[in-house]
């Protein structure tokens, strides 16, 4: 299934496949302190980002992976970015961030309340991974709210050789949207 032009709303969001055009926004958002619990760290220029979304492109285009801008309805206000990885699996991990400027706003949850819906529906899976480094409490707020329970745990390896320790939580699809 081709993911490449997947639209889906929810009452304060607009989420939209990844294109190039995205690309800009979304580095110009990436800043170390939004990475610190995060796998990746922030690309030294647009020209090194680029080789990591190209990567994005063939993985939407297989169905395998899934990669959603976030914007405000109505304005367009770039505010993140969300995915899924591993479609196919019988539990796909979700991944979200949202920009520094708009934390505590209850957009993350938003969003992944959307695609968890979107799964459902869509790939018809009943539950979805989401890990999130222990330290990150809200990240896991978004999680808990969700109805999501810890199964379990692992590290994440950060420059520097830093680790930081990772909950694995299961997110239930709700069966509204099965």
């Amino acid at each position: 299934m081709d993911l490449r032009n997947t639209a889906l709303a929810s009452e304060r969001l607009s989420l939209r496949s990844f294109t190039p055009g995205d690309a800009p926004e979304i580095f110009a958002a990436v800043t170390p302190t939004l990475t610190r619990f995060m796998v990746f760290d922030p690309s030294p220029s647009l020209v090194s980002f680029s080789e990591v979304w190209r990567i994005w492109l063939p993985n939407m285009a297989a169905g395998t992976d899934l990669y959603l801008v976030v914007r405000a309805t109505g304005s367009g206000e770039f505010l993140g970015l969300t995915g899924l990885h591993g479609i196919g699996a019988p539990e796909p991990e979700a991944g979200i961030w949202i920009k520094e400027s708009a934390h505590g706003s209850g957009f993350g949850r938003e969003a992944v309340s959307t695609l968890v819906g979107w799964a459902g529906r869509v790939i018809g899976v009943r539950s979805i991974l989401y890990s999130v480094a222990e330290e990150n409490r809200p990240s896991r707020r978004v999680a808990e709210s969700l109805g999501a329970h810890v199964v379990g745990t692992s590290k994440l390896p950060k420059a520097g050789g830093v680790l930081h320790p990772m909950l694995v939580y299961r997110i239930p699809v709700p069966q509204s949207a099965v």
